[in-house]
């Protein structure tokens, strides 16, 4: 929000401009926090609504995240206080949704609120993962390294993302323009054929009719088979939500071929990573296990991680729990879980862990990779060389047969 003011220096002069804040109760604080003594103040007519940007499309980047928490960490460092930080952090955000949601913050920290509950207020911008280890930070007096940690997270798992995104994104691609290639055949190129050929008398190829014969289903029962589509995906999206759904499904994802052992290093990359982070920012064990078990999607990871949490609240160790589980967790990570725990480096062996494995998972993708490309090459160069079969040989049989 911009508000018009009008204000008197110490010496007594007058003062006008326009300043942005969360509120008008904001904007005074603001202009109060630089001695001025406000005499006027009124916000500034909105724009039409055709000239203003959709918060819809308005989304704060991991980009952003890491930005922010590097900048405040840099200030907080140089002993800037933490309201001057994020008010001049605001004024550099681009991102109109930030820029509001970190004005926010500094409004409820100059209302007495710490910190972390200020981070509270947007849990779509911050999970409990931030928040508990920004309070652990807060309590410590190590609140400029925690932020630290939480940058270098947000660039890990960025990267991870990345990753995996380059995997599925030529595949995906490609099965997108097959697939619109097929409805274009059987929408407008088929029909046509079918409509020439039934004025001959000549006998169909067996390609021919076995399209003709496809296609015309496809036309017939389309929209049952995008209902029958829709049905199985919301039926699946229900039955994951519930606990035994989720825990059946998760299980037969990591039980595919390839695929499954690719997943499981990256949930051990995300267990390994997340743990170090907690733990580095000064959380307890059994604290970060149970912040760790909200951040893993995979329901028998979420189990592990949970039983684990009990196990060690009870005097065991984690290598221990880890081992009982050789499925979720190879001898590799739970061999180095305990020589973390032996040596009280636990941190740094996880992060040897991340390591390793980014390693492994930039492997495997490669692998997959070369291996979907000629599969792809194949099934769809097979698939296309079929229509055009069954367009071609007709068409020349009726030319040959015109001789």
């Amino acid at each position: 929000m911009k508000f018009n003011y009008q204000a008197r220096t110490k010496t007594g002069d007058v003062q006008a401009g326009v300043i942005e804040a969360a509120s008008q109760e904001a904007a005074v604080n603001v202009l109060q926090s630089y001695e001025l003594v406000v005499t006027f103040l009124k916000e500034t007519e909105e724009e039409p609504f055709y000239f203003r940007n959709l918060k819809i499309f308005e989304k704060v980047s991991r980009k952003d995240l890491v930005l922010f928490l590097r900048e405040l960490s840099i200030m907080f460092k140089s002993e800037v206080s933490l309201v001057e930080a994020l008010q001049s952090i605001a004024e550099e955000t681009k991102n109109p949704v930030f820029k509001e949601s970190i004005l926010k913050m500094g409004e409820e920290i100059e209302g007495g609120t710490s910190f972390s509950d200020a981070l509270a207020v947007f849990p779509k911008l911050f999970s409990p993962f931030y928040i508990n280890l920004v309070k652990s930070g807060e309590s410590s007096g190590k609140l400029s390294e925690v932020l630290e940690y939480l940058a270098d997270h947000l660039e890990r798992e960025y990267d991870l993302a990345r990753k995996i995104i380059s995997m599925i994104v030529y595949p995906a691609f490609v099965l997108i323009t097959f697939t619109i290639v097929l409805l274009i055949m059987t929408i407008v190129v088929i029909p046509k054929l079918t409509a020439t050929l039934d004025v001959s008398s000549e006998e169909l190829p067996m390609v021919t009719k076995i399209v003709i014969g496809f296609t015309g289903a496809m036309r017939k029962y389309i929209f049952v088979i995008i209902a029958a589509i829709i049905a199985l995906i919301v039926f699946l999206q229900r039955y994951r939500q519930t606990k035994e759904g989720k825990s059946k499904l998760d299980a037969l994802v990591l039980k595919i071929p390839i695929v499954g052992n690719l997943l499981k290093k990256i949930y051990l990359t995300r267990f390994a990573e997340n743990f170090s982070t907690l733990i580095s920012g000064g959380l307890p064990i059994t604290k970060s296990f149970e912040i760790l078990g909200g951040v893993i999607d995979n329901q028998c990871y979420k189990d592990l991680i949970f039983e684990a949490k009990e196990e060690v609240r009870r005097g065991e160790m984690i290598s221990k729990v880890l081992k009982k589980h050789p499925d979720l967790m190879p001898s590799f990570f739970s061999q180095m879980v305990l020589v973390g725990e032996r040596t009280g480096r636990l941190s740094e062996t996880l992060m040897n862990i991340v390591a390793f494995y980014e390693k492994e998972i930039e492997r495997d993708i490669q692998m997959l990779l070369s291996m979907i490309e000629p599969i792809l090459m194949i099934v769809l160069g097979g698939a296309v060389g079929i229509l055009i079969a069954a367009v071609l040989l007709p068409i020349y049989q009726m030319g040959g047969s015109g001789l």
